[in-house]
């Protein structure tokens, strides 16, 4: 939204959880992860008292500067007197609860369809959610734009002594392993992936680790059980979180993406592999295929066996992934954020029209 914020003919503030501002940030303050997770931890209904206090914060910045528009970018939001755009991700707390925590999924259920019904225009990151949101809640076919996401230009191919330092910070080579990227948690189907590279594994040995990055979430009792014994024998190695000036080089240094998520709204990770220039590995279903198009092989995410052959042939069979590799880079080529944010700019624009002057817009982050 950056691109926005410099536009001429609007004045954007931001709201961070509390605060306001005029600046777009990069990354969360320092320390606000850690404050967030103890709040969690000592106030009975965390979520209920966090979004009381937020939205007494934001009317208070509504008054003080006379906004005309808001735009909430992440589902629920807070009461505004006027034009409201809202983007909805996905629809994954209803296609698959079990993969969510309880909580989430009644508060979606509770607020979701009233932001959708209220709002003056929904924004979606793909064509899939659209036609999900229209589905779902009976939306009129123009009340529901698709802005597809983009790709940062930092993540691009490099050779190995571009990713040297780092790899060799983490005991990794360059091409000889492969790369999971996500939160840690029930739908990224971490589980699945771990499984089929266990097969796999059993033809191509230990040669090339499963790399792990990603905080993580929730509901990991099974997950970290799958783990634990892959974990201890090297062959899955564990990163967690890891700096963004980091992730471009360990997408770029990697054999490969494999993301078998059960269900997405859009699916960065795979557009960020494809323009470091590696083959990516992902589930047929949801979103996915929209964004990798033919350059990704597809896989139902439920197919353990056709998932531990798609890893093998992304080790042993190079001109399968030099073709790869380039139709990659291709197919990356067609997502950009400066699209992304004209196309935002575009629905501002339409909704202004509808709603008469305007003078300054409101985005919660």
């Amino acid at each position: 939204m950056s691109h926005i914020g410099r536009d001429p003919d609007f004045k954007v503030h931001y709201f961070y959880n509390g605060y306001w501002s005029e600046r777009l940030l990069q990354s969360p303050p320092a320390g606000v992860n850690r404050v967030r997770e103890l709040f969690k931890k000592v106030v009975p209904r965390p979520y209920h008292v966090n979004r009381f206090v937020n939205e007494a914060l934001f009317s208070r910045g509504v008054k003080d500067f006379g906004a005309d528009l808001y735009h909430e970018p992440n589902f629920l939001p807070f009461r505004f007197g006027g034009p409201t755009v809202v983007t909805v991700h996905d629809l994954s707390y209803l296609r698959y609860p079990e993969t969510h925590p309880r909580s989430r999924v009644e508060i979606m259920g509770s607020l979701l369809p009233k932001a959708i019904e209220r709002a003056s225009l929904v924004l979606v990151d793909s064509e899939f959610v659209r036609q999900e949101v229209m589905s779902e809640f009976g939306t009129p076919p123009g009340k529901v734009v698709t802005t597809l996401l983009g790709v940062s230009p930092v993540y691009r191919p490099m050779g190995s002594d571009e990713t040297a330092a780092t790899l060799a910070s983490f005991g990794l080579q360059y091409r000889k392993y492969l790369l999971a990227v996500g939160t840690i948690e029930p739908r990224k189907n971490l589980v699945q992936a771990m499984r089929a590279y266990r097969l796999a594994a059993e033809k191509i040995g230990e040669t090339y680790p499963l790399v792990v990055v990603g905080m993580k979430g929730w509901l990991l009792k099974d997950i970290e059980r799958e783990m634990e014994p892959l974990v201890r024998s090297g062959c899955v190695r564990l990163l967690g979180y890891v700096p963004a000036e980091v992730l471009p080089h360990l997408y770029a240094g990697a054999r490969g993406l494999i993301y078998p998520a059960l269900y997405e709204g859009f699916g960065l990770p795979p557009l960020e592999a494809m323009a470091s220039g590696i083959p990516v590995i992902t589930s047929s279903q949801s979103s996915l295929p929209e964004i990798v198009g033919d350059a990704g092989v597809q896989v139902h995410p439920h197919d353990l066996d056709g998932l531990a052959e798609a890893i093998r042939g992304l080790v042993e069979d190079d001109a399968e992934w030099n073709r790869r590799s380039v139709l990659g880079l291709e197919r990356a080529r067609m997502f950009s954020w400066e699209r992304c944010a004209a196309a935002t700019m575009d629905a501002y624009r339409r909704v202004f029209s509808a709603a008469g002057p305007t003078a300054a817009i409101l985005d919660r982050r």
